[in-house]
């Protein structure tokens, strides 16, 4: 397994960031279960999360921020994501958007969306659509020209955090090119009110219909690029990675605590053998994502196909630890006010997120077996 460390010139402040987020992590685990059981977002946790610099962390310093490494930004994903996923998703999306609109906007329109970031604004970020499936960076919703800018009428899925943000990411075909905006949610903005999910319910992922919503001229952006900070590929393995280690531990919690015969759970030979396994992998899929968050850090270009993978491995793993959880947990472990239960619906959003964990294989084992990729 290859070492990873702190970037030097930034190592006091990186630290001082998970540092503080570990203390908060502990405050978000004990109230996940209440917002998940209301499906309702934990402003007051993001609110933490801003005032705990943890914004300024991840913005890159050439548009102001701190400038926090890949590997840094990994550890920070993974420690909310095991205390309360779905503040983790939200502050992913809200980060991967606000991030995303200071970089590819920086030249035009100069610091403006840093300075909101950085002000505490909430942004959600809304590129998938309903037809265009995983692929979230190729829209296909045309956006018509009109006095100002282009005029978008069409729906985005997904948008986690959407009814409290201030700003939206929202990409469409102009000229028929891909084409990314900055969008203030205005009464042509709509939350669809079907949001009634399994798992991840406290993100309140909503359905958002665009009705001549107009996407100003001043707000476009350029395409993202490779030297983009890649928030949300480099934070989708670290949510379902944070899962899966909340759910190993439940179910190691469980198994010693749990008598059997006069004996604790954890003394079965079955149980020992099926968390060695899950274990073990569970521990390679760490490092394979250490190992892409290094080579992102480094500029190698196989980090994004490494981030890929360990999102492929951290998706079905997450599922594999959660439902080896259930079976150890029994009857008890499939009741409402048992951590199990959550983290088994929460296990399950990964797979969905794009790429998901199908198009991902497809993409992984076209290159293995030197398949060229369809157009």
């Amino acid at each position: 397994m290859t070492t990873v460390q702190f970037p030097s010139p930034l190592r006091d402040i990186e630290r001082k960031v998970l540092d503080r987020v570990a203390e908060l992590a502990v405050g978000f685990a004990a109230a996940a279960a209440e917002f998940d059981e209301r499906a309702e977002i934990a402003v007051g946790h993001l609110r933490d999360l801003h005032a705990a610099d943890v914004d300024r962390a991840v913005l890159p310093e050439r548009v102001g921020g701190y400038g926090a490494s890949y590997v840094t930004f990994g550890q920070l994903v993974r420690t909310l994501a095991k205390a309360d996923p779905s503040t983790a998703t939200i502050w992913v999306m809200h980060a991967g958007a606000g991030v995303a609109l200071a970089e590819i906007t920086a030249d035009s329109l100069g610091s403006f969306f840093a300075d909101e970031f950085l002000a505490g604004k909430r942004f959600a970020n809304a590129l998938s659509e309903p037809a265009s499936g995983n692929r979230f960076l190729n829209p296909q919703q045309e956006a018509v020209a009109v006095a100002g800018g282009w005029s978008l009428t069409g729906a985005k899925r997904f948008v986690s955090g959407a009814e409290i943000a201030d700003y939206l990411l929202v990409n469409a075909l102009v000229d028929d090119e891909p084409t990314f905006f900055g969008v203030v949610p205005d009464d042509t903005v709509t939350v669809v009110p079907i949001w009634d999910t399994l798992g991840l319910r406290a993100t309140r992922s909503q359905l958002l219909a665009f009705d001549d919503t107009v996407l100003r001229a001043e707000y476009r952006g350029r395409r993202p690029g490779f030297a983009d900070f890649a928030i949300i590929p480099a934070g989708l393995p670290a949510l379902s990675l944070g899962i899966a280690d909340a759910a190993l531990d439940a179910l190691v919690s469980h198994a010693r605590s749990r008598e059997i015969l006069g004996k604790p759970l954890s003394h079965q030979q079955w149980v020992q053998h099926e968390v060695a396994d899950v274990q073990t992998r569970l521990a390679a899929a760490h490092a394979l994502y250490d190992r892409a968050l290094w080579e992102a850090d480094n500029g190698i270009p196989a980090f994004f196909g490494n981030l890929s993978r360990a999102k492929y491995l951290a998706n079905k793993l997450a599922v594999e630890v959660a439902q080896l959880g259930v079976r150890i947990g029994g009857a008890s472990g499939y009741l409402k006010q048992s951590p199990i239960q959550r983290h088994l619906r929460d296990a399950e959003a990964g797979q969905l997120m794009a790429y998901s964990t199908e198009v991902v294989a497809g993409v992984v084992g076209r290159e293995v077996l030197g398949v060229p990729e369809e157009q």
